[in-house]
This record gives C-alpha cells, sequence and structure tokens, in this order.
C-alpha cells in the first residue's frame, strides 16, 4: 500500500490556488498568489508541493516544450486550445472526444495516453487585432497571416 502524503497548509493552498483558476498557470503565477496568503512560502516549495499533487493525480501538467509548464488542477482528460500570441490556455468547451482505435493502431508503440491541442488566437487577440486594423487571412505553412 502506498504512503498516503500529508495535506500540509502549503499543499492546499498551492492546490486552493490552482483549483481557483481556469488559466492553466505557471508555477511562478502560482507562487506569487501563494504568498499572498503564506508570506514565507518559497517557490520551491511551490514546485515541491506541484509535484506531489502530480504524484497523487489530483492536478495534470501541460509542458509545451517551451518556457514554463502549465499546472491544470482538472486532471481528467480533455482538450486545450493555445493561443499563439499571448500564451493563454483555454479548456474546450466540449466533451472529449475518445480518439479512433485506427488512428492510434498507427503509432510505433503502444500509446499509454493522449492529448490534444488546438492553436490559434483566442478571442481577446481576435479582438485587438482587428481594433489595431489588421485582419487575419488564416494560417499558412504554421504562421498566421496577417493583413
Amino acid at each position: 500500500m502506498e504512503k498516503q502524503k500529508r495535506m500540509t497548509k502549503q499543499k492546499k493552498v498551492v492546490y486552493e490556488i490552482l483549483s481557483s483558476t481556469k488559466s492553466h498557470p505557471t508555477a511562478d503565477w502560482i507562487y506569487q498568489q501563494a504568498r499572498q496568503e503564506v508570506p514565507y512560502i518559497s517557490l520551491g516549495t511551490v514546485y515541491r508541493n506541484l509535484q506531489v499533487l502530480l504524484e497523487e493525480e489530483k492536478i495534470c501538467e501541460l509542458n509545451y516544450g517551451k518556457g514554463q509548464s502549465r499546472f491544470d488542477a482538472n486532471p481528467t482528460p480533455h482538450y486545450h486550445f493555445v493561443c499563439e500570441s499571448c500564451g493563454y490556455v483555454l479548456d474546450f468547451p466540449y466533451e472529449t472526444p475518445n480518439v479512433p482505435q485506427h488512428l492510434l493502431d498507427y503509432a510505433p508503440g503502444q500509446v499509454q495516453h493522449y492529448r490534444l491541442e488546438c492553436y490559434g488566437l483566442c478571442s481577446e487577440c481576435l479582438d485587438k487585432l482587428q481594433k489595431s486594423g489588421m485582419a487575419v487571412l488564416g494560417i499558412n505553412d504554421e504562421e498566421l497571416v496577417l493583413i
């Protein structure tokens, strides 16, 4: 039987902060928020508690290979939309469909889990572009085309 990790004050604060937002924050953002409640908390403590919560499968980590990881208090499978302008990560507002088995059969190994992210511009960034007089034509070879 695996040893149950105790719920320290710091761990509880980290989890509550993460659970109170839909913004998929970085550890630095969580740290800044946590210092308002626990002024003596360190960034290392935040990282350690995020790791414990990951091990307990209470949260998930979104690592996009550039910059800092983001964290999500919703560990159930769901899709994300990532804004390529501001970096904001949003949950898709729809139920997550399963990937068809025939697609998974093409994997060069055994698929353990998967995730889907869509990339583009969030509504706020689109509004800013439109107000600036630029129009979005579309995506060409993974680049956003603006006029």
